[in-house]
C-alpha cells in the first residue's frame, strides 16, 4: 500500500467515528494543555522571581539574631557594625536596620504598614531610587521624617496625588512625621519588608516610636563586588565572634543572592511537580488511546483480513493503525495548545502570571506524539499479526 493509501484509510476511519475519536482524545488534549499551562506558570514564576530582585545587589549581606530555638540574649548595636567596617576588608557600606508595624494616617485614610528603621547607606545598599524629594541621611538623625513607598502614597494621597506630598504630614503611632521623600516602584521585598508599601524613618526614631522595649536590629552591609561575598562573611563571623565568643552563635549571616537563587529553585521545583501531573495526565489518555486502538482492531479484524487477502503486507497493517494512533493523539495536542492560548485570560483574570512560552507548545506537542507513538505500537503489531484466514473467518 501506498502512503497516500494508508492515510485514507485512516481519515476515513476517524471520520465514520467521529465521537468515539474525540472521546479518545480527551484525554491528550487535558495533558497537552496542562503541560503547557504548567510550562507558562513556571515561566510566569520566574519572571516575577527576577523581578522582585532585580533591584537587590547579590553582594548584600544580611546580619540578623538567629530565630532557633535557643533564647536569643545578644543584640547587634551600632558598635558591632561600626567594628565591622572597620575589620572586614570586603565590606564597603553598612548600615543598622530594624523593622516593624504601625498604624499609619493622613486624614481620614487609615493603614497598618511596615516600617523600617535605617541609616543613610540603606539607599546604595538596597538599590533604592526616589522619584521626590530626598532620603533619609545624618542631618535627619534625630527629627521625625520619613520617606515613603510608591504603594503607600498612592493609598494615603488617592485623591490629591503624590506628586507633592514632600513636605505633607502623615500620623504614625499617634506621632506627627513630615515627608521627605517617596520612593519609585521597586518591584522587591526582602527579609519580610516591602518598600513599595512601607515608609522608611530615621534609625533612632524607629528605635524611639516604634518597636518598643525589645528591637531585634539587623545590620545590612554590602559587599565591594561579588566575588568578594564568601570573603566578606568570613570576616564578619570572625569579628561577631572576637566581640561575643561562643554566643556569636546567636547571629546568622545571610546573602541576597543565596535568596534569590533560592526563589528560582523553588519555582523550578514547582514547574517540576506541576509538570509530572501532567505527564501523568497524559499517559493516562495514551492508555485510553491503546484501548481504543485494540477495540477497532477487533472491530476491523475482517477488514484486516481482506486488506491482507488483496496483497497488503505485514508493514502496512502495522502503520495504519501506528500512523492513526498518531495521528490521533497529534490532534490531541494541537487542540491542546488552541485551549491552553484561549484559557491564559482565565489566568490572568486571577491575577495568575503566565507567559506562553514556544519551549511548552513544543514539550506538549512533542509528548502528545510520543504518548500516541507509544501506546499506539502494541494494538498496530496486534493488527498486523493475525493471519489472513483468521481474519477472514471472524465473527
Amino acid at each position: 500500500m501506498s502512503f497516500g493509501e494508508i492515510l485514507r484509510s485512516i481519515f476515513i476511519n476517524i471520520r465514520e467515528n467521529k465521537t468515539k475519536v474525540f472521546l479518545t482524545t480527551l484525554g491528550i488534549i487535558v495533558g497537552s494543555l496542562t503541560i503547557v499551562l504548567v510550562m507558562a506558570i513556571g515561566s510566569g514564576s520566574q519572571e516575577s522571581v527576577k523581578e522582585q530582585f532585580k533591584r537587590l545587589n547579590v553582594g548584600t549581606l544580611y546580619i540578623m539574631p538567629s530565630f532557633g530555638r535557643q533564647r536569643i540574649n545578644l543584640r547587634l548595636e551600632s558598635e558591632d557594625m561600626e567594628e565591622i567596617l572597620k575589620e572586614a576588608s570586603s565590606i564597603s557600606k553598612a548600615s543598622m536596620m530594624i523593622n516593624g508595624n504601625a498604624s499609619i494616617s493622613y486624614h481620614n485614610t487609615s493603614t497598618s504598614s511596615s516600617i523600617a528603621g535605617v541609616m543613610e547607606d540603606i539607599k546604595e545598599i538596597n538599590n533604592l531610587e526616589l522619584e521626590y524629594g530626598e532620603f533619609i541621611n545624618e542631618d535627619y538623625r534625630e527629627e521625625r521624617v520619613v520617606v515613603i513607598g510608591s504603594e503607600l502614597a498612592k493609598l494615603l494621597f488617592e485623591e490629591e496625588g503624590i506628586t507633592n506630598v514632600v513636605g505633607e504630614k502623615i500620623v504614625v503611632n499617634g506621632k506627627r512625621f513630615e515627608i521627605i521623600g517617596v520612593l519609585k516602584y521597586q518591584g522587591s521585598a526582602e527579609r519580610g519588608f516591602n518598600p513599595d508599601e512601607g515608609l522608611f524613618m530615621p534609625y533612632e526614631m524607629a528605635k524611639r516610636y516604634i518597636t518598643g522595649r525589645n528591637p531585634r536590629p539587623m545590620i545590612v552591609t554590602l559587599a565591594k563586588d561579588i566575588d568578594h561575598v564568601d570573603s566578606a562573611i568570613e570576616e564578619i563571623t570572625m569579628v561577631l565572634q572576637k566581640r561575643y565568643g561562643e554566643k556569636s552563635e546567636q547571629f546568622m549571616i545571610r546573602d541576597a543572592g543565596s535568596s534569590l537563587e533560592s526563589a528560582k529553585n523553588s519555582a523550578r521545583t514547582m514547574t517540576l511537580m506541576l509538570l509530572s501531573v501532567a505527564t501523568v495526565v497524559l499517559i493516562v489518555g495514551g492508555i485510553g488511546i491503546m484501548n481504543v486502538l485494540f477495540v477497532s482492531v477487533k472491530e476491523r479484524t475482517r477488514e484486516i483480513g481482506i486488506l491482507k487477502a488483496i496483497g497488503a503486507r505485514r508493514k502496512d497493517i502495522l502503520r495504519i493503525f501506528l500512523f492513526e494512533a498518531i495521528i490521533i493523539s497529534a490532534i490531541g495536542g494541537l487542540l491542546g495548545i488552541v485551549f491552553s492560548m484561549a484559557a491564559m485570560p482565565i489566568l490572568h483574570y486571577f491575577n495568575v502570571r503566565a507567559i506562553n512560552t514556544l519551549f511548552g507548545y513544543l514539550l506538549a506537542f512533542g509528548f502528545s506524539v510520543l504518548i500516541g507513538t507509544f501506546f499506539g505500537y502494541y494494538p498496530a503489531a496486534k493488527a498486523a499479526s493475525l493471519r489472513p484466514i483468521d481474519a477472514l473467518n471472524y465473527e
